[in-house]
């Protein structure tokens, strides 16, 4: 039986990534070859935005840590392979966004990911 050396995925090592000042320690969460689907108003299910691989979501979550906002974790289940959760996150100017995501986690890592997500309007 092998031992794997990548740290175990929880809710702890998901707020402090989703909650840091930068990207960085959650694009570690990420395997190489992940796989995000994010659903919203402009990329309705039909048509998600699909980022894949650690590269593209690395660009991702850097410039939206880039901006003037906050995130928080609001809860988070893991049981086994799989992880739900609930994150919020405000803009200087008081504009708020909630999203919901689905994960399947592969060795410690976040492998896919589907997230739906709605800001204020």
């Amino acid at each position: 039986m092998g031992t794997s050396t990548s740290p175990a995925f929880s809710a702890d090592t998901l707020r402090r990534g989703l909650e840091g000042e930068s990207a960085t320690n959650l694009v570690e969460l990420y395997a190489d070859d992940a796989e995000m689907r994010i659903i919203d108003r402009n990329t309705q299910p039909s048509h998600p935005k699909v980022v894949r691989g650690h590269d593209e979501i690395a660009a991702m979550l850097e410039d939206v840590y880039s901006r003037d906002m906050t995130h928080k974790l609001e809860g988070c289940v893991v049981q086994g392979d799989r992880a739900a959760y609930s994150e919020s996150c405000e803009y200087a100017d008081g504009v708020r966004v909630l999203s919901e995501s689905m994960i399947t986690l592969r060795d410690g890592k976040i492998a896919e990911q589907i997230m739906i997500q709605a800001w204020d309007e």
